[in-house]
């Protein structure tokens, strides 16, 4: 059954190679079963409890126990993914910098294997990469077998690009420094595009955000308060909590979705 499983998601392999996770996919979810188990049954058994205080029938609680379960699996396979995401994201605000340094360090006569080794010692995300490359070539594999290994395995297609062009320059017999150079300047170039891509969708966003997290409830809480002072409504604790909860689940949502719309980049 976790073989079956584990073959509907032909890309958890990739996925937890790329969110560093040393698991096979069928391992995973065995894992991930287990918790999925765990949690689904606990929150069940605490929706029973609520459900027998408010005297409400405990077909709903089983009935929720399987869409609990299964959404509760699906959180915990994604999190490979949202973890290789993460490291994009790290990745990517340090690709330039590196890239330059990197730059400086072959124009200057280093040897690329020290330099790669001076990266991986001076940015604290991508230099595990840059020192994934060292560790391969330490073990007795040759530099262009690491470098096309660990293109493989990052997350990042701006890092896979970078370290494609130093691989086909060492390949070739061309200078590694003029393609690097080339690249690093054309990364940069999408970067100051994504930005500005981020910056046209966030305005209609903040818009949308004054309006129906700021603006409506302050004023809508304002005209309740008046209806219930000349015609009867009320207006109690309660109902303002609930209105409370409601605005920053809003506000919540909203700010993930900005969160979750911004680049990477510096």
């Amino acid at each position: 059954m976790i073989n079956a499983i584990a073959k509907q998601f032909p890309y958890l392999k990739l996925n937890l190679l790329q969110a560093g996770i040393d698991l096979a996919p069928e391992q995973f979810i065995k894992k991930t079963l287990i918790n999925t188990l765990i949690i689904a049954v606990t929150l069940t058994i605490a929706l029973i409890l609520v459900f027998l205080r408010a005297e409400i029938n405990l077909a709903f609680a089983f009935l929720a126990f399987p869409v609990i379960f299964l959404l509760i699996f699906y959180f915990i396979v994604s999190t490979p993914k949202f973890r290789a995401n993460k490291k994009t994201r790290e990745i990517d605000r340090e690709i330039i910098y590196a890239g330059r340094f990197l730059l400086i360090e072959l124009s200057a006569g280093v040897p690329l294997f020290d330099a790669i080794g001076n990266v991986a010692h001076s940015y604290k995300k991508i230099g595990k990469h840059f020192q994934d490359i060292i560790d391969r070539v330490e073990v007795g594999k040759p530099i262009e077998q690491a470098l096309n290994e660990v293109i493989e395995i990052t997350p990042s297609p701006d890092f896979r690009k970078l370290l494609a062009q130093i691989s086909n320059s060492l390949r070739t017999g061309a200078d590694v420094s003029v393609a690097l150079e080339s690249i690093t300047d054309q990364i940069t170039k999408e970067h100051l595009i994504k930005v500005k891509e981020y910056g046209k969708k966030i305005n209609p966003l903040v818009m949308f955000y004054l309006l129906i997290a700021i603006i409506v409830p302050s004023l809508g809480v304002a005209m309740l308060a008046l209806l219930s002072a000349f015609t009867g409504l009320t207006l109690n604790l309660g109902n303002l909590i609930g209105i409370a909860i409601i605005t920053g689940l809003i506000q919540i949502s909203f700010l993930s979705v900005i969160l979750t719309n911004r680049p990477g980049v510096q």
